[in-house]
């Protein structure tokens, strides 16, 4: 494929990344959406059960309910928007989503050790966490040393 406005030639792996990024994008939208409409009907439905009977502290704490579900679902679609711009900025050769997809897939990698060590603490295996998370850790892994390959940093040079 030919890029119109670096006039050079987009690597193959970017155009996978993207992908990934925009599926990775198109379920967190979903699961926000979802998650802000499950906070929505607990919100209302918790109402609706302090309206009909005697106000307690035990019901006030039940109409909070739906507010944890709606806050994550907001974080998750915003998030998700996030992604589909990252994505589009990898496609369009912009540098912002370069440096955006270094960080955040540093940070995920972060993330996904300390995940495989608290799962094998858990299980008093270190091996067994280290496992669990292999896939993710490698997918990572690939993508950071894929990104500052000399054809991908050149291509998002101007």
């Amino acid at each position: 494929m030919l890029n119109l406005t670096t006039n050079k030639e987009r690597p193959d792996g970017i155009t996978v990344i993207a992908i990934l990024i925009i599926i990775g994008g198109i379920f967190l939208i979903t699961g926000g959406i979802s998650l802000m409409g499950l906070g929505a009907v607990l919100s209302m439905t918790s109402e609706n059960i302090i309206q009909s009977n005697d106000t307690s502290g035990d019901l006030t704490q039940l109409a909070s309910l739906g507010t944890i579900p709606l806050a994550i679902g907001a974080v998750l679609l915003i998030l998700g928007i996030a992604y589909l711009v990252v994505s589009y900025g990898l496609l369009k050769a912009k540098a912002w989503a370069w440096v955006i997809t270094i960080i955040v897939t540093i940070i995920g990698l972060i993330i996904q050790i300390i995940s495989a060590i608290i799962a094998g603490s858990i299980t008093s295996s270190v091996l067994y966490g280290l496992v669990s998370h292999i896939v993710g850790i490698f997918i990572s892994g690939v993508i950071i040393y894929y990104m500052f390959r000399p054809n991908v940093k050149a291509y998002y040079r101007k």
